[in-house]
């Protein structure tokens, strides 16, 4: 338990430092590429006037691009890093700057088993009634285990939403989570990362710049004095060192951002996931997938005690009018009545929904949209939002009510291969059924 705290300590002072070293970085760059050569190398020493102010113009356009950009990220990173709400009675704040620690149960747990997803120390809750579930089958996508409920997150105690994980750092699960950056100061996940790509873009640009500019001030200088200018060589080997992160994290930005996928999801490729697609309430059972209905039902009614053997007539006849009592259909929610045909109230057959559970295979996207809406879904749908870090990716709006992120052509081929009504039927292995099973 120690050595876990400690990391976590570790961690928590790594991503507050590393973004102080990296501005005082830009401020020794910033006087090597300004002051040292520009204004005294070209315009004072060379008299190249022109070409220093122009050098100096790009320097400044870019610069501030770039620290627009990364102070943009810092303050989602910090104000709105995507946490999930909780909905289990606790206090949750959006904007809070510091997540509430973990319970001590966890900390225990992550002594014995680092991912807490993996071994769980919170059992699922299988009530009809979980807070939060209702949120799930009123869309009409949603991704789920193979029993068709929600995943679950045992460190929150709650269902997951989808796509989103369960950070260990922070202790909350985050939409959308892709890496905790020390350069940012945080966790990037789908409320900074259009404004962490654009930072990386023009990180990259800028040192692109320094070095451009410094490696041909060496070669200027190699005619004209027999020593190396320390400060043109220390300006050398800075932008290319930050030039080496930069244009590596701006290309895997670029990447995740056209295919629609996170570092996470790059992870868990290899794993099968499951989809809970809606169909209509009167769907015929099939023999290629599973099947649930929501609301789910409520566990059976206990059957009542037998009367004594010994009872006299009167205790006969109120335990027969007891019997009639519990025989009589129960108002609850999908629920059933023993020695009856199970009964829901109006309220509840009006709402029921019905869901096919659908295996997506390993290495399949169900969120690739193309590359065209893939890029418009992070980086905003005009070309100023995506050169300037204005507003939030709209994949943050969660309000559809098909899914909580638009699928792609990847739920139609789905359907197909599971001979949705209406679809062309896939190739599909017939040695193989799955047999329906109503949850």
């Amino acid at each position: 338990m120690a050595g876990s705290a400690s990391n976590r300590q570790s961690t928590r002072i790594a991503i507050r430092t590393i973004p102080i070293f990296i501005l005082c970085a830009f401020v020794v760059a910033t006087y090597i590429y300004v002051g040292h050569i520009c204004v005294q190398y070209y315009i004072v020493k060379k008299g190249r006037t022109g070409f220093g102010a122009g050098m100096i113009v790009l320097y400044f356009v870019i610069f501030f691009i770039m620290i627009t950009a990364y102070l943009r990220t810092f303050v989602a990173v910090i104000r709105n890093p995507g946490l999930v709400p909780l909905v289990n009675g606790q206090a949750d704040d959006a904007n809070e700057k510091q997540p509430p620690p973990p319970p001590r149960r966890r900390r225990r747990r992550r002594d014995e088993e680092p991912d807490v997803e993996a071994q769980p120390w919170t059992p699922v809750d299988m009530s009809p009634d979980s807070p939060g579930l209702e949120s799930f089958y009123s869309k009409d996508v949603f991704v789920c285990e193979a029993d068709g409920r929600p995943k679950w997150c045992s460190g929150c105690r709650q269902w997951k939403p989808d796509r989103a994980h369960h950070s260990s750092e922070i202790g909350r699960c985050v939409r959308k989570m892709d890496h905790l950056c020390p350069w940012v100061g945080g966790m990037v996940s789908e409320t900074s990362f259009n404004f962490f790509a654009q930072f990386t873009f023009y990180c990259a640009m800028y040192c692109s710049l320094v070095l451009g500019i410094s490696s041909y001030t060496v070669s200027q200088q190699s005619g004209e004095r027999r020593d190396a200018d320390g400060w043109v060589v220390a300006g050398v080997v800075l932008s290319a060192f930050f030039l080496l992160f930069s244009g590596g994290m701006a290309l895997t930005s670029l990447r995740y951002i056209l295919t629609n996928m996170t570092n996470i999801d790059m992870f868990s490729r290899t794993r099968l996931s499951y989809l809970a697609v809606h169909i209509p309430l009167e769907s015929p059972p099939s023999s290629y997938y599973p099947t649930i209905v929501y609301p789910l039902e409520q566990p059976s009614l206990l059957p009542p005690p037998p009367a004594p053997a010994a009872a006299g007539a009167e205790e006969l006849t109120a335990a027969a009018a007891a019997a009639d009592a519990a025989a009589t259909p129960a108002v609850v929610s999908g629920g059933a009545t023993p020695g009856s045909v199970p009964e829901s109230p109006p309220r509840d057959v009006r709402a029921q929904r019905k869901f096919a559970i659908l295996r997506v295979e390993s290495r399949e996207n169900p969120w690739d949209l193309g590359f065209r809406r893939n890029w418009t879904s992070v980086m905003g749908h005009t070309p100023l939002e995506w050169l300037l870090p204005i507003k939030h990716s709209p994949c943050c709006d969660h309000d559809s009510m098909e899914s909580d992120y638009p699928t792609g052509k990847l739920l139609d081929e789905l359907k197909g291969r599971y001979s949705f009504p209406g679809y062309e039927s896939a190739a599909i292995d017939p040695a193989r059924p799955k047999e329906h099973v109503a949850v």
